[in-house]
């Protein structure tokens, strides 16, 4: 009977998991979710609804999710006899349904007045019978250790799965993700932060965004005609589309990829804001266009509110990498070598993130890599990473982290990065700005950098049975509304129609589809109900 094992990476954004073969560690097959179970749009969110419906809601949520993920991977989950996860702090306390308070209040004195202890994150093994996991009593379920609460094993990924560490010069790595994990490395010191970046550069809360997919636009160049599109086929591999007039989408030459595009993902709204800045059609946050947006192939467009959106996390970015770089007195000159992990980081082209701030300017090098968490995982579950080793990194490792919550650096570079994104301050006036602060000025011409692209894909290795896609996990929450009025204003704000109310009962009952909701992030819902019945907070899993 044919062994397997499971890797399994918790994100922010979704679960990815692969199924491997013991016998020669080869991958069998790959499946995702296409958002996170927990409501919210980041780590922040997730925290929020955790607090306010409690930990044991959001475990349930996370585990029902895995449970209707795993079977996607077409093996006999009672062959499985070794799992091995990743993701940050946050998101594996909810996985093992441990203390979370400590991660979400900042301060010992505050622990200490609360009465938390922290629960050891230092890493171990389960039984995934012992955490409900269904159909797999044979496994036994690794968890990596973090450094510290705050620099988790995602991060621990990001360093060990990239070449990071090994660097001569210092360098900077990123995990462009909803929770943006970043590392300052200088002479073996690690400087970590977490910006939290939100998902839009994921495509999410981008209006005709999406999560990369078959027939997702992926990238936009600039050519004499027109823009030209191009679209992910059915191996996540970008296919040639379109050549369109970006003023009002008329189609200039079809390609390949004609007809195929619906929707965009944050890769294709990045290049497309790159070639909007650089062609003057967009000067933040206007596009001055007759109707106001981009026009890509097939109908697809860009507006200003995305780039507004866009822009926020572009900001909460560049304001995070400088700020570790000003708290070890380094400057973008400083810092040549650049690592951008995560599927964003992967598939942007690098030298459009680092015009639009993604990527610092002062940049020589810049290394592309996909899923590192997902990557550490496989190599936990395969056996080429053990637990004890992981563990002594995790000792030896010298890091530091920044609070971006707490630095008054931070909080004064994103002021100045709201001001361009969202106030219409020209690039012009960025070096004033940091001249109030007392920063060092960003260079405005920016040299070639040097771009390398280590894999394909972000997941490089589908298995022979390919990637399959949980689209609807079918976790639902549940609240009794006192003193609705049965005005349906709740239904009908919610952007993700993600909310419907079972009026079969003596009082109505709100029934959120989790995976869709917003949660801390929009609460249009709550803010629209004239009785305020409408609440997220102690909210129910519906038991079907």
């Amino acid at each position: 009977m044919t062994e397997y094992s499971i890797a399994l990476d918790i994100g922010t954004s979704g679960f990815r998991a692969q199924a491997i073969k013991r016998e020669n560690n080869e991958v069998v097959s790959t499946a995702i979710t296409t958002r996170h179970p927990v409501p919210g749009a980041n780590v922040i969110d997730h925290v929020n609804f955790a607090m306010d419906a409690g930990p044991d809601i959001c475990n349930r949520l996370i585990i029902d999710t895995i449970n209707k993920l795993l079977p996607l991977l077409q093996i006999n989950l009672e062959c499985v006899t070794k799992m091995a996860v990743c993701g940050n702090p946050f998101q594996l306390s909810l996985f093992q349904n441990i203390e979370i308070r400590d991660l979400a209040y900042a301060g010992k004195n505050r622990l200490e007045e609360l009465k938390i202890i922290p629960p050891k994150r230092d890493g171990e093994i389960v039984q995934a019978s012992d955490l409900g996991l269904a159909n797999m009593k044979n496994a036994s379920v690794v968890i990596p250790p973090a450094v510290s609460h705050e620099i988790g094993a995602d991060a621990i990924a990001m360093m060990l799965m990239t070449d990071a560490l090994k660097q001569d010069e210092p360098c900077m790595v990123i995990d462009y993700g909803t929770n943006a994990e970043m590392a300052l490395i200088v002479d073996g010191e690690v400087y970590t932060g977490s910006a939290a970046a939100g998902p839009a550069l994921e495509g999410q809360q981008i209006e005709m965004g999406m999560l990369a997919a078959p027939g997702t636009l992926s990238e936009v160049n600039a050519t004499e005609n027109g823009w030209e599109s191009w679209v992910l086929d059915s191996e996540y591999l970008p296919v040639k589309g379109d050549i369109v007039n970006p003023q009002d989408g008329k189609i200039v030459s079809k390609g390949p990829a004609h007809g195929c595009a619906k929707g965009i993902t944050g890769t294709g709204v990045i290049a497309a804001l790159d070639c909007g800045i650089s062609s003057g059609l967009v000067k933040m946050p206007k596009i001055s266009t007759p109707d106001e947006r981009l026009h890509l192939q097939d109908k697809i467009s860009i507006s200003e509110r995305d780039v507004s959106e866009a822009g926020k996390a572009i900001g909460a970015l560049r304001a995070g990498y400088l700020t570790l770089m000003r708290e070890v007195d380094l400057w973008v000159e400083d810092v040549p070598i650049f690592f951008m992990s995560g599927a964003s980081g992967l598939y942007v082209d690098a030298k459009k993130a680092q015009r639009v701030g993604m990527v610092s300017p002062g940049s020589k090098k810049i290394i592309q890599f996909g899923n590192t968490s997902l990557a550490m995982a496989r190599e936990i579950a395969t056996g080429k990473l053990e637990l004890d080793e992981l563990k002594e990194f995790a000792k030896k490792l010298k890091a530091r982290h920044c609070m971006f919550a707490t630095s008054e650096t931070f909080k004064n570079l994103y002021s100045i990065e709201l001001s361009l994104w969202t106030y219409g301050m020209p690039m012009s006036s960025y070096n004033d700005m940091l001249d109030i602060y007392g920063l060092p000025h960003l260079p405005m011409e920016i040299s070639e950098p040097q771009v390398e692209r280590r894999m394909k894909r972000d997941i490089p290795d589908l298995g022979d049975f390919g990637m399959a896609v949980l689209e609807n996990p079918g976790t639902l929450i549940t609240k009794e509304l006192i003193g609705c009025v049965r005005c349906d204003k709740c239904i009908e704000v919610c952007p993700e129609k993600a909310l419907v109310i079972d009026e079969s009962g003596a009082n109505p009952i709100a029934v959120i589809r989790s995976d869709l909701c917003d949660g801390a992030a929009c609460k249009r819902c709550e803010l629209s109900c004239p009785s305020h019945a409408m609440s997220l907070k102690n909210m129910g899993v519906c038991r079907r």
